[in-house]
């Protein structure tokens, strides 16, 4: 049996992140302040082009170690 994550993403302050924080049934609505895992408070936005921003590069890094898989590595420049 597959166990949801600890954690679960939300748009904000113009990225996607990460939060630990009880999420309502229906998700965080917008403006509904979360504790992000980079450690701001910030408050969700529920657009659907919200959900195209770019992942906080700390929120990912800690929600994959939340999540116990590790981060795939980086693809060098060419």
């Amino acid at each position: 049996m597959t166990m949801p994550h600890p954690f679960h993403w939300v748009p904000a302050d113009g990225k996607r992140h990460a939060s630990t924080d009880p999420k309502p049934h229906k998700g965080y609505p917008a403006g509904f302040v979360v504790a992000t895992l980079c450690g701001y408070q910030l408050a969700a936005e529920s657009t659907t082009l919200s959900w195209f921003w770019e992942t906080c590069p700390t929120c990912n890094d800690k929600a994959h170690a939340l999540a116990n898989t590790p981060m795939p590595p980086v693809a060098s420049a060419r």
